[in-house]
């Protein structure tokens, strides 16, 4: 599960074991907590964060379990600042992180790992680490070209 920030391609990316509802609430407040700390640094009152912080655009394909009305409630009341954004069913290509996911596939593919601790361990580098070089500009094949970033 993961994302990419818009204003300076920020990768983050958390490995999950299964995609449900509250398994996505909790990678949220991970996110939250991140531009929370963030804001705080940039010497910001963390207090102030819910009324003056940055919003947290969240956009999501539409998995049943990014739509739970318990979910949706509990983002609304807990985390203030993240706003969901569900995309027309069919079409990734309006996702910025597609090519992000693209270009991580390619380059584990056709490789051979012993373990999933070394997968993981070398997606940990290439996503959230910043070793994996994404060509922004590119058209995917056969993915429209939407989700182009200059």
């Amino acid at each position: 599960m993961g994302g990419v920030r818009f204003h300076d391609s920020k990768r983050m990316c958390y490995f999950i074991e299964k995609g449900n509802g509250e398994i996505f609430y909790e990678q949220l407040k991970k996110l939250n907590d991140f531009v929370k700390k963030e804001w705080v640094v940039a010497g910001n009152l963390e207090s102030n964060f819910s009324d003056n912080g940055p919003l947290i655009l969240i956009i999501l394909d539409n998995a049943s379990y990014h739509k739970k009305k318990v979910i949706i409630e509990a983002i609304e009341k807990q985390l203030p600042n993240i706003q969901l954004y569900f995309l027309p069913a069919y079409s990734p290509d309006m996702n910025l992180v597609e090519l992000v996911w693209h270009s991580a596939k390619e380059y584990v593919a056709h490789r051979l790992f012993k373990s999933v601790d070394e997968l993981k361990n070398l997606l940990d580098r290439l996503l959230n680490q910043g070793e994996l070089i994404i060509k922004w500009g590119r058209k995917i094949k056969n993915k429209g070209n939407i989700a182009i970033a200059s």
